[in-house]
């Protein structure tokens, strides 16, 4: 790696009067939009450019006057007008698209350090991190404050009903989803440690990433790094080990709140119907109840860390109570996209297995119909066998079950690619009728074979399930 021309955060500090324009490499990721689009907003002459575009972040970049670029057209001299050039992680450390930004001559970053320290590091930041529930928690915690009377800034990877990704705020809070994953090519650390966090929710905490992680330990110790700088409020799920852990090595600093279903707080006697949730919270030794028409225990656990921070920014019981009224989920997140032959159908994120276990959960409580399950294992991690039994037993949640067969080899390390043709082997001797396809067609005539009227199908990929979102079904959806 050639990194004569990549600044840190310090120095980008330093030259900030006389940034001007700024050219985002693989801008039609979430992250590296929502980041375009808070720059914009702070003034900054924005452009981007990409290998291809798609609904609905190219909408919103255009909207924000964020002129794009096919990468096609992006050489040395193209880039050589900006005054920074971001860099987004998809960009290969092996790459011609490296190469080009090394030797181009121009100031290069990652949108983590760019975001850390041209708009986070003078904000009121809350970093929503963990395996699960990062996006819905930091949607559900902004719509929160909101009713609460504040205007907090935002940065949501996820797609949300009439607003954008990200928005600057009035500086009394900042709320953030937190994410693990590593910052670039050049900088093989996560992209949390660069978000000046002040206040850190972590709703979980097991093993994931498993194409740049070789264990939890090595997630932990990312956690171990960026809690050193924290000083405010932590509030953590004590039903995972690696958050108990944390707490340990860092109880001294800060305000702690532990929450989750082994924890004194709660939640208890939580209860969902098709129409909301109930659940309790112990509050100075009393049981308090919410309501909420938010469904699901794990969405349940993400409020109650919600609820917890408002209750210790001095927020009422009974303004907080109010704030969970009718609040919206990010988009393919439990979402109802229509019917199907009369059929519900579900677009679901899920590609963990607590994830899958509880969306299904979640799933049966709103709907209560027999659960055909269509599984696109799609990340590295998922199209592993790494949790290849773990999947199996989650999936033993459902009524039928179409597995799709991973269309690319894994990266994770160390491991073989997970064999789906066993899961569903193993689920039909339990009795649950599954099937393996390898095709949009076969995916398909399996859905039409598998649902019936008294059916609910829910798709659980954070792609596009064999191209089924892309496909004519979705015009047969109404």
């Amino acid at each position: 790696m050639n990194l004569q021309n990549m600044i840190s955060a310090q120095e980008l500090i330093e030259r900030k009067n006389s940034i001007k324009k700024i050219f985002f490499y693989r801008i039609c990721g979430t992250g590296m939009g929502a980041c375009a689009c808070l720059l914009k907003e702070q003034g900054y002459e924005v452009e981007g450019a990409d290998l291809s575009f798609g609904p609905p972040m190219d909408a919103y970049l255009r909207k924000s006057g964020i002129a794009l670029y096919d990468l096609k057209e992006v050489d040395s001299q193209f880039l050589q007008k900006y005054d920074l050039i971001v860099v987004g992680n998809s960009v290969p450390r092996v790459s011609e698209h490296a190469q080009l930004i090394e030797e181009c001559s121009v100031a290069f970053t990652s949108f983590p350090t760019i975001l850390g320290s041209f708009v986070l590091n003078k904000q009121n930041v809350i970093g929503v991190a963990g395996t699960h529930g990062k996006t819905t928690t930091t949607y559900f915690l902004t719509q929160m404050l909101e009713k609460l009377g504040k205007k907090p800034g935002y940065l949501i990877g996820g797609i949300m009903d009439g607003r954008p990704p990200s928005r600057l705020g009035d500086g009394s809070y900042f709320v953030i989803e937190s994410d693990e994953y590593d910052s670039a090519y050049f900088q093989k650390y996560s992209k949390f440690r660069q978000y000046e966090i002040d206040h850190l929710i972590l709703t979980s905490l097991e093993f994931d990433h498993a194409d740049i992680f070789n264990d939890i330990s090595d997630i932990e110790n990312e956690f171990i790094e960026g809690i050193k700088t924290i000083n405010s409020t932590f509030i953590f799920n004590n039903d995972y080990p690696s958050c108990l852990k944390l707490h340990d090595l860092f109880k001294s600093k800060g305000v702690w709140f532990l929450y989750g279903e082994t924890s004194p707080i709660g939640p208890v006697d939580m209860k969902s119907t098709n129409t909301g949730s109930t659940f309790g919270l112990n509050l100075d030794g009393n049981i308090t109840i919410f309501e909420t028409n938010i469904i699901g225990k794990h969405n349940i656990l993400n409020l109650t860390a919600c609820i917890l921070f408002c209750l210790n920014e001095g927020f009422s019981v009974d303004e907080i109570k109010k704030s969970l009224k009718e609040l919206k989920l990010v988009k393919r997140r439990q979402e109802l996209r229509g019917k199907y032959r009369g059929v519900n159908v579900i677009d679901d994120f899920a590609h963990h297995p607590r994830a899958v276990s509880l969306t299904i959960e979640a799933i049966k409580q709103t709907y209560e119909n027999k659960i055909v399950v269509v599984f696109d294992p799609v990340s590295a991690t998922a199209r592993s066998n790494l949790f290849q039994n773990e999947f199996l037993e989650s999936l033993s949640g459902a009524n039928k079950v179409i597995t799709c067969e991973p269309q690319i080899k894994t990266t994770a390390q160390n491991r073989e690619n997970l064999d789906t043709l066993f899961i569903v082997n193993e689920l039909n001797k339990k009795g649950i009728e599954s099937v393996n396809v390898s095709s949009l067609e076969q995916l398909r005539e399996k859905i039409d074979s598998f649902i019936d009227e008294e059916s609910t199908l829910l798709i659980l990929s954070n792609r596009n399930a064999l191209g089924l979102w892309q496909s004519a079904f979705i015009d047969e959806i109404h």
